[in-house]
């Protein structure tokens, strides 16, 4: 963990390796996890939906799935909403007009960040996520982690939980970290966060919406809650204050895991003493090489994330089967690191490359899973299409780490490619013969050095040419402040820019 005044970074390392990277800054505006007092903007039966206003800049998305009804039996111990999308989208609902009006006040959860035009998502099934516990003050559901193994343990567990948590109290979800802890602390929990939703209650009766009643703990604070246990070799802070902090807080849920945590006082810093600088570099890079030689390229679109394998150098020596699984293999192994790093949401569809054993698609599929198996975020990977595709969808939350540290570039707007000098030029003539066509007689071309040397060396009759057309005297200057694919028409002895004229952006 690295933290100053202006950021917080938490980076996972598994095996040594960089597998998940999270970060805070005052100017990212995170929401999840916060509640909300919010005023029902409009309520859209075409979608079964209705935007709620929260305070933010984009109006919340709430679900008529989101409601509160019909219980989810899913044991989600991060307390985010529910089950699977899909799976609660296909039940049926009463209809969201019959629930909610227009101008109705209604206390809501944000469940997933705003990511690029879209508002953020939010639920009106509460929840208040503990070390040990998650709260829903709506449910009666009282379920066990899925990630606790052992039909006997999570039987003991929800029976354990059900003898402290009072009739028409709300339902709770006892965490992986509460496996092993006594009856006490759960039920000194269950007190704990009980009390602090009676507090969200006051203080929303106080409020008059929109408004925040409750703030969900901050970065580092929300890691230790949620994922610090024995499972861990050890934790590392750069800083004396938060290391402080950390102690403290353990040392009141979890003493045994003290020793495990260490402050980090190197002159070196400590992402750079783990190589943790440099793998988050290398998140934004569109190519991934693999151990085999071979590598994948990573393609992040609107509406999807294309990852393509390829063998590269990598060609084996008599056995191509082989030679393709070796690289399939090691591709699926980082295909699911990937995602975890860059924090990769929606929908992905993986291109393997082609095998024509099915024992061997399978193989694939299986490394795929099981290393998807160690992501916190629900994932799903189904089988091999008949195009040789494997199509995946992960849980997204928050914007990736793509979009959350980047912009899009003003110059391509994104795309990231410019139009190449001799694109250029026909966009130049095309704009002179505009120009002409409205009577101008006198025209100065700026472009940049690049373009300028694309007319010199292909069309050096470029300007004799196309002022004999136009019956326009041309001129043509090199501007090296200009970007490639940028030039400026100036008319007249005043040289006034006319650009904005003739040239179709």
């Amino acid at each position: 963990m690295s933290a100053s005044p202006q950021e917080s970074w938490v980076a996972l390392l598994e095996d040594g390796q960089l597998v998940e990277i999270m970060f805070d800054r005052p100017d990212q505006g995170r929401l999840v996890g916060d509640i909300y007092l919010g005023r029902v903007e409009a309520v859209l039966p075409g979608i079964q939906a209705a935007f709620v206003d929260i305070g933010e800049e984009k109006a919340g998305f709430l679900h008529v799935s989101d409601l509160l009804g019909e219980e989810d039996d899913d044991e989600d111990e991060n307390g985010n909403g529910g089950g699977s999308r899909g799976g609660r989208r296909n039940r049926k609902y009463p209809p969201i007009q019959d629930q909610v009006k227009k101008g109705q006040e209604i206390l809501v959860q944000v469940t997933k960040e705003p990511i690029s035009t879209k508002g953020p998502r939010v639920t009106a099934q509460v929840s208040l996520p503990g070390r040990f516990l998650v709260f829903m003050p709506f449910s009666s559901h009282v379920g066990v982690s899925r990630k606790i193994d052992g039909r006997e343990e999570r039987s003991r567990l929800r029976a354990m939980a059900k003898e402290f948590v009072p009739p028409k109290a709300g339902g709770v979800i006892v965490r992986t970290v509460g496996e092993e802890v006594t009856r006490e602390t759960l039920e000194g929990e269950f007190k704990r966060l009980h009390d602090k939703w009676k507090k969200i209650q006051r203080r929303a009766r106080s409020q008059k919406a929109p408004a925040r009643v409750h703030g969900e703990a901050k970065l580092i604070s929300g890691v230790i809650r949620d994922l610090f246990s024995d499972k861990f070799d050890g934790l590392t802070v750069d800083s004396k204050e938060i290391h402080n902090e950390i102690t403290q807080y353990v040392s009141n849920v979890s003493p045994d895991l003290l020793e495990r945590i260490h402050l980090y006082d190197d002159p070196v810093p400590l992402f750079d003493k783990h190589g943790v600088e440099e793998e988050i570099r290398k998140a934004f890079e569109r190519r991934v090489d693999l151990p085999s030689g071979g590598y994948i390229i990573v393609e992040p679109t609107e509406a999807l994330v294309s990852i393509d394998v390829n063998t590269g150098r990598y060609t084996g020596r008599k056995d191509p089967e082989h030679t393709i699984l070796r690289t399939n293999l090691d591709a699926a192994r980082e295909v699911a690191r990937q995602l975890r790093l860059r924090d990769v949401g929606g929908i992905i569809v993986v291109d393997f490359i082609d095998m024509e054993s099915q024992e061997n698609r399978d193989k694939v599929l299986h490394e795929l899973r099981s290393h998807l198996g160690r992501d916190r975020a629900r994932t799903k990977a189904f089988e091999v299409s008949d195009l040789g595709l494997i199509e995946m969808t992960r849980q997204r939350v928050r914007p990736s780490l793509f979009q959350s540290l980047t912009a899009p570039c003003e110059h391509c707007n994104g795309s990231g490619r410019v139009s190449t000098p001799a694109t250029v030029v026909r966009r130049i003539e095309r704009s002179l013969v505009r120009a002409a066509a409205a009577k101008e007689r006198k025209v100065v071309v700026r472009v940049h050095p690049e373009v300028a040397l694309q007319v010199l060396e292909a069309e050096p009759d470029f300007l004799r040419r196309l002022g004999k057309r136009t019956r326009m005297e041309l001129d043509l200057r090199d501007d090296p402040l200009l970007r490639e694919d940028e030039f400026h028409l100036l008319s007249g002895p005043s040289e006034a820019d006319v650009t904005e004229k003739y040239v179709l952006r």
